[in-house]
Parts: C-alpha cells; structure tokens; sequence
C-alpha cells in the first residue's frame, strides 16, 4: 500500500528517516531545550504534577518552520512533498510549533485536573480531535481553530513505551461523518457557535470500541502526520522510571486562514 493509500486508510502516517528532516531536528534541540528550561515557559506550560510540559506554541519559528537566528533551517524533506502532492497543501504560513516534553511517570494527578479528566487521560490517552474548543467550566464543545494536518517530529532518541503518540486508525471518518451529519444544513460560518458535545462525545465512544488503536513511535529525523479529523491522544509512559524525557515538535498549521471551514469537512 502507498503512503497516500495508508494516510487516507487509517489517518495517519510515518516517514522514514529524512536528511532534511534530521538537519531540523539537531539544529532545533537547543532552541527546545532553552524553551524547556524558561521559567515563564514551565511556568505556563508544566501539567500533570510536573510530568507534561505541554508547551503550545513554545517554539519561536519563522513562516517557513525555520528560526533564521539560531541556524534551524527551514522545514523540507519527504514529509512537506506529502503535504504538497498528496494533501495538495502549499504556500502556507507554518504556525509556532508545539514543544511537548513528557517525563517517566507520566501522567500524574494535579490540581488542574479533576479526577474524571485524570482518569480518560489515563485510560484513555486524554484522546481528542484537535481544534475543538472546550468552554469553561461547563466543558461544551465547539468548533475553533482549523488545522490542515498534524505533523510530529521527535527532537529525542526514546524508547517505544515513553509516552507515544497514539492513533485510533479510521477514525478522521468516523469523525467526518459525524460532523457532517451534525453540521447539515448550517452555514459553515456558523459552525463555530454550534454545540457539538454529544455527538463528539459519542463519536469518540465508537472509536474507542470500534477503531484500530496504534501507539505510534518514531525518532529523530523520522516524522508522522496525522490526519486534522483523527482522534490521537499520548499514552502513559511504560518505558521505565530512569529514562530521559521524550521531546516532540508538532506543527498544525491552518492552511486557509480566515476562509469558510467547510473545507475542514470535505477535504480528504
């Protein structure tokens, strides 16, 4: 089966390793790590009694996925030629990367959790589609950002148990369908004052008892992309209490900003 024949079956693939890709990632390490180590940035960003550094947007990119200042390079490689000619995404403005660092022991409980959230976040690898927005604290869902794809490079040599990305394989249709179902009839510039919570809630039940689930792991220099409709998640760390954290990048750029979200639903 071709990549692109994977990609559309399952909803997500990985990439072997790529040059261009491991030039990235060693020219990225330091700027993670310095980002890791702010205090303002644990401050903002440290979860699950210290174990999650979740880092959103803690990567200070260019446009083009490089930092011209400390020599990261632009992003290239095999994975950005998928984007262009399977996904036919192009000419796009990379968002500021995400900086997830999980550490051993990962997940733990925290205040910020209650004990329900800590719980799905255990058993069920806190798994989610990506762009939905939960208010607070009635925890209603709704449709925000629009992502293209997400796409993963690992910046540390780790082993499979330290806190994978985890992929419910067929599950970006089982979303699309549900959505779609759910939309019918609404402008798509009014999507985003809909309540989805139900029908997310039971689409991701049926995933759970219906889809494939795969525990995705990778190093540095290879890369996954996951499908924008794919519910993923991380799974607990197993990898044993000694290792060292497991660090990953993961772009998810929006490659039509401020244009009508129905391509969110009928795109490939």
């Amino acid at each position: 089966m071709s990549l692109a024949a994977d990609f559309f079956a399952k909803g997500w693939v990985r990439f072997p390793l790529d040059p261009d890709i491991a030039r990235w990632v060693d020219a990225v390490r330091p700027v993670a790590a310095a980002a890791l180590a702010d205090p303002e940035q644990r401050k903002a960003w440290l979860r699950c009694g210290g174990t999650w550094f979740a880092g959103v947007n803690a990567l200070a990119n260019d446009a083009d996925g490089g930092i011209m200042d400390a020599g990261v390079p632009p992003l290239a490689g095999s994975p950005l030629v998928f984007v262009r000619d399977v996904l036919g995404l192009d000419g796009f403005v990379w968002d500021r990367a995400q900086i997830s660092v999980c550490f051993p022991g990962y997940p733990q409980p925290s205040e910020e959790e209650t004990e329900a959230n800590f719980r799905y976040r255990k058993n069920r690898d806190a798994a989610h589609v990506d762009g939905l927005l939960r208010e607070k604290p009635s925890r209603r869902r709704s449709l925000g950002e629009q992502h293209g794809f997400v796409l993963g490079l690992p910046l540390s040599d780790v082993p499979a148990g330290a806190a994978p990305l985890v992929v419910w394989e067929g599950s970006h249709e089982v979303m699309r369908g549900v959505f779609q179902d759910r939309l019918a009839g609404i402008a798509p510039g009014d999507w985003a004052g809909e309540d989805v919570t139900e029908v997310y809630v039971e689409a991701r039940r049926h995933c759970f008892e219906t889809c494939t689930r795969v525990e995705v792991s990778a190093q540095p220099g290879e890369a996954y992309i996951v499908h924008r409709l794919a519910l993923h998640g991380v799974a607990p760390w197993t990898a044993g209490e000694d290792g060292s954290p497991r660090s990953i990048a993961y772009f998810r750029p929006d490659p039509f900003p401020g244009q009508s979200p129905d391509w969110w639903l009928e795109r490939d």
